[in-house]
């Protein structure tokens, strides 16, 4: 029976952080996925350079923070909302919604 998250099922370290860096990556990806300037936007929007944008792309988080993601989404015009509440759990979780 799955948690819930892959990243936990699988037993990686630091599961929570990786499936919400996996879950911002993903909703950073989808923003504009099939425009031209996708390749370039990295070094003029967001800071980062093109072979960085590429492994962002390609779902490798390894070299990205959540800041560091949050800071993309807000440098590509997004809004992040954190939103902090009681869980009915033992152990809270993260969770991303787009």
């Amino acid at each position: 029976m799955s948690s819930g998250n892959i990243f936990a099922d699988v037993g990686l370290p630091n599961a929570e952080e990786v499936l919400l860096k996996s879950d911002l990556a993903v909703v950073i990806g989808v923003i504009n996925p099939e425009a031209p300037a996708v390749a370039e936007f990295g070094c003029e929007i967001v800071g980062i350079d093109q072979p960085k944008v590429s492994v962002l792309m390609s779902g490798d988080t390894r070299g990205f923070s959540a800041d560091r993601l949050i800071k993309i989404l807000t440098r590509l015009g997004q809004d992040v909302d954190i939103c902090v509440h009681n869980s009915t759990r033992a152990k809270g979780r993260v969770r991303v919604e787009a």
